[in-house]
């Protein structure tokens, strides 16, 4: 009672004194510092647990326990799904996009603490997934719940929910105009004046809680020392195509390993595959352990034999050859072992895989190019390492902007702008040929309910169909004479159209118009003769509510230039649709969406 009465007050206060964007701006500002809270507490967390795993355990007892710690840590994130949080903890990003396509920005409570205690777990004992799926969830968590505490509009909390992302990764990677493009591009906001200022305060609000709590320190460092060359554009489109085809291979292994524990009915059965398996692969291959910044790192700096010296094949790493296969080789399995850690009930994003088979992927490609003896010139490893990882994410991510700014403020300089546009302009278009949709938006997009910069379309997907719904047409059964019609039906009935239903299973068999009875209706004579099914006729469309979604409705009443379309669900006829109240439901829909 205490806090509902503050709230109250403060509430109150803020309409006497502060106008709404005003108190937007402030929101923004809290939410941003929250979201870099919540990225420090999570990275802390989980490079604790990795601190003690690898610099104790592995170290000083047996390289044997890279086998058991996923299955672990997956053990630990089940326990505490099912016993403490009591509900589904979401990977972060797709159930984010989830929320604003279907429940109007609205987040349940307990996922603004769940990715803090479950993620950390999952990639400190090894998972092969990143942090920053879980830290946007869990700020956009945060932006939701303190918009409904403050009583704003759904285009409000869709705007503080950007506000969340934009600041989780400023906080994580120091990069906010980045940040801000990524908030835009992948949760479809409209860039205007009302919504940059509010994420430029989120942004930079974020960044100055990581200075504090980090210094100077950045989780990628690095700087350009080569030069790009003018001469070099045709090796970074060939970049752009690999990092293409490599983006497909990532969202097709991921979707496929995904559906394959979805045949799994069991989520016992899921852990126990899943972390047997991701164990084999870290114990085999230990540069898959974690997000793997320290490998990305490692290739920057020219020093790839660091990264592959625990190969557990012992193979000569003076062969620039064996350096590629093994490179290679961290490529293919990448994308397997984080859809195998997804799939046994991990907690954690595919940001940070995409940005280590993106870096892999470019050096690789360097390497191959400066040893295969064809070229004369020598293209430069660190940038191709780079700029593949831009290549990465516009491809996997569908986030070329995001890609390139990020790359250009990590690198302090704008030096390889160039060949970032190249590369991941290409990837982008290329794996938007094959690939739709990215792996954020796959299951949204293939069902028609993302939310994306086409206006209309969004507007669309927003609408509930539940409210367009009327009930109030009388219906009639298809053995009904003409008599029992006009007794029960005309005179009974405001509307001038009929739907025509089996008596037994109430399924739509057709509708009757007003019009096709006016001829007949006052001849007495026809009252026994004529039935329903004499007169009427196939509905011109119908909408099903569990299959049509609203751009399908709307298809529907333009193809049949009807007034009024039938409804059934599961084959049983519901009520009508108007095309005069569905106009009316999104011309408010659309001020809603529009208005600041």
């Amino acid at each position: 009672m205490p806090q509902e009465t503050i709230l109250k007050k403060i509430l109150v206060w803020r309409a006497k004194h502060i106008s709404h964007r005003q108190f937007v701006y402030i929101l923004s500002i809290v939410i941003g510092l929250v979201s870099g809270l919540g990225a420090v507490v999570l990275k802390n967390f989980t490079h604790f647990i990795q601190h003690v795993l690898e610099g104790r355990v592995v170290k000083y007892y047996h390289h044997a326990f890279y086998f058991l710690f996923p299955i672990i840590g997956l053990t630990l994130v089940y326990l505490i799904i099912k016993y403490i949080i009591r509900n589904k903890v979401s990977h972060g990003i797709p159930t984010t996009l989830y929320a604003i396509s279907k429940r109007k920005g609205i987040i349940k409570q307990y996922q603004m603490f769940g990715s803090i205690f479950t993620a950390p777990l999952t990639v400190g004992f090894g998972g092969s997934v990143g942090l920053e799926g879980p830290t946007v969830a869990t700020g956009a968590a945060i932006g939701s719940n303190i918009a409904r505490m403050f009583h704003m509009n759904q285009t409000t909390r869709t705007l503080l929910i950007g506000c969340a992302a934009a600041g989780a990764l400023s906080s994580i990677f120091k990069a906010p105009i980045a940040a801000i493009v990524f908030a835009i591009e992948v949760f479809s906001l409209d860039l205007t004046l009302v919504s940059m200022l509010p994420l430029l305060l989120a942004s930079l609000s974020a960044i100055l809680t990581s200075y504090f709590f980090f210094g100077d320190d950045v989780i990628l460092p690095f700087k350009i020392e080569d030069k790009f060359f003018i001469s070099d554009a045709p090796f970074y489109m060939i970049l752009g195509l690999f990092a293409a085809f490599t983006s497909i291979y990532f969202t097709q292994v991921y979707e496929r390993i995904q559906k394959l524990f979805d045949k799994l009915d069991s989520p016992i059965k899921k852990l126990l595959f899943g972390g047997v398996a991701i164990g084999v692969l870290v114990y085999l291959i230990p540069p898959l352990f974690g997000e793997g910044f320290d490998v990305i790192n490692k290739l920057i700096a020219g020093n790839p034999e660091k990264a592959l010296e625990n190969n557990f094949l012992n193979m000569d790493l003076s062969n620039v050859w064996v350096v590629i296969v093994l490179l290679a080789g961290l490529v293919f399995f990448k994308i397997i072992a984080s859809a195998l850690t997804f799939g046994a009930g991990g907690v954690g994003g595919i940001f940070a895989p995409t940005l280590f088979m993106g870096s892999i992927m470019g050096n690789c490609i360097a390497k191959i190019i400066n040893n295969c003896g064809i070229f004369s010139t020598p293209v430069s490893e660190t940038n191709f390492t780079l700029v593949g990882m831009a290549g990465l994410m516009a491809g996997v991510l569908h986030a070329p902007l995001t890609a390139i700014f990020l790359i250009a403020e990590l690198t302090g300089g704008y030096e390889l702008f160039i060949p970032l546009m190249i590369t991941a302009v290409i990837s982008f278009s290329v794996t938007k040929h094959f690939s739709p949709h990215s792996v954020y938006n796959m299951q949204l997009g293939r069902k028609g309910e993302l939310i994306t910069h086409d206006k209309d379309h969004a507007v669309l997907t927003l609408m509930d169909i539940d409210k367009v719904i009327e009930t109030n047409f009388v219906s009639i059964t298809s053995n009904m004479n003409l008599g029992e019609i006009v007794n029960t039906a005309v005179i009974q009935s405001n509307r001038n159209i009929f739907p025509v239903i089996d008596a037994k299973t109430k399924a739509l068999v057709g509708i009757i118009l007003l019009d096709d009875l006016r001829p007949i209706m006052f001849d007495q004579d026809l009252y026994g003769e004529i039935r329903a099914h004499d007169i009427m006729q196939p509905a011109p469309e119908i909408i099903d509510v569990d299959k049509d979604k609203m751009t399908d409705i709307m298809r529907k009443f333009q193809d049949s230039s009807a007034w009024n379309l039938p409804v059934v669900k599961d084959d049983v006829y519901i009520g009508f649709i108007s095309k005069s109240k569905l106009l009316t439901a999104y011309r408010r829909q659309l001020i809603n969406f529009t208005k600041e």
